[in-house]
């Protein structure tokens, strides 16, 4: 029988092997995790996760269960707007969830958060338990992408929401093409610069490349049950945001 294999990056590798390397990736940038975002979008991340909010517009007394949270901005910001609720924070890297945990924002929600390691695509909860379910930059480096949103659909609630926000692909070839030449040539090497770890940075620019574009990915939200699926471009496509509903 042959062996299932997956993409790390450019690398084909075994499915079984994915997560270890995904949780190796995580673990050595953690600490430096968040301010790469800032000098890899140009602070631009924290508009997108606004857009996300906007989109979303939580409600008070929501449960969320945000995967890949990794260091906590998606549930932060949740908790905000939405006044009080609780956020359930999963991650498949343990040291993400410690950084998320010494953010300030933890300790003055504590009440309100949950963190825990997990994987997307077996969650450790039972059906229907969240009105939310987020994923925010994590559902690409999950071994088989399908099975992370049939476990989404599972766990939410009737009515549940579930919102995707992920690097995608930009519709103008000329603009891909100048958007490569910077991810390829410049991220690595900030990496390298900021967390002294530019393999990481490198499969991470990798990854993005091989996650299906924004019309591929829609049918996938589609394929797990998801209803009133849309999507919404971010920067020309550089990120997008797919919205469905369990209905």
């Amino acid at each position: 029988m042959d062996e299932k294999t997956t993409h790390f990056g450019f690398q084909e590798i075994p499915e079984e092997q994915k997560a270890t390397r995904v949780r190796g990736v995580f673990g050595s940038v953690a600490s430096k995790y968040d301010v790469m975002n800032d000098v890899m979008s140009l602070g631009i991340h924290r508009l997108w996760k606004d857009a996300m909010m906007d989109w979303l517009a939580p409600r008070p007394g929501q449960r969320l269960l945000d995967v890949a949270g990794g260091t906590g901005d998606i549930s932060f910001r949740f908790l905000k707007r939405a006044g009080h609720g609780h956020a359930t924070v999963l991650d498949l890297t343990e040291p993400m969830l410690v950084e998320g945990r010494k953010r300030a924002e933890a300790e003055k929600m504590a009440d309100s958060l949950d963190w825990i390691t997990g994987d997307a695509m077996k969650l450790p909860f039972p059906d229907a338990s969240f009105d939310v379910y987020t994923i925010s930059f994590g559902i690409r480096n999950v071994t088989r992408p399908q099975d992370a949103l049939a476990e989404a659909y599972r766990v939410l609630k009737p009515g549940g929401r579930l919102m995707v926000l992920e690097f995608s692909q930009i519709p103008t070839p000329g603009l891909q093409w100048a958007y490569d030449r910077y991810s390829f040539n410049l991220i690595p090497a900030m990496g390298q610069l900021i967390a002294n770890d530019r393999d990481s940075y490198q499969y991470l620019v990798e990854s993005i490349r091989r996650f299906p574009d924004q019309e591929t990915f829609l049918g996938m939200v589609r394929a797990a049950g998801f209803e009133q699926a849309k999507y919404r471009n971010l920067s020309l496509g550089i990120a997008c945001l797919h919205s469905g509903w369990k209905l």
